[in-house]
């Protein structure tokens, strides 16, 4: 695999969005490519150079390690972190 067809994944601490608890999660590879989802609906919302197929299977990522991501997002603490960077 050549180091621009990496996937690269970041995610979002756990936000309230409507009463329920979500996790931004965002796909990068190259340079420019992107897909954006929230779990726990597993679901892609904005995408640029990612196939259908790819995004299916993104979509599907995101389902079956939606409680693995959630239980990782839970140690995100923005504000604190966010604090300890100005520093």
């Amino acid at each position: 695999m050549h180091q621009d067809d990496e996937i690269r994944m970041t995610y979002t601490g756990i936000l309230s969005c409507h009463g329920k608890k979500t996790v931004r999660v965002i796909f990068e590879r190259g340079k420019g490519d992107y897909a954006e989802g929230t779990i726990p609906n597993g679901k892609i919302e904005k995408s640029f150079g990612f196939s259908q197929e790819e995004l299916k299977k993104l979509n599907e990522y995101l389902i079956s390690n939606t409680a693995q991501i959630m239980e990782k997002a839970k140690t995100i603490h923005p504000f604190r972190n966010w604090l300890k960077s100005g520093k």
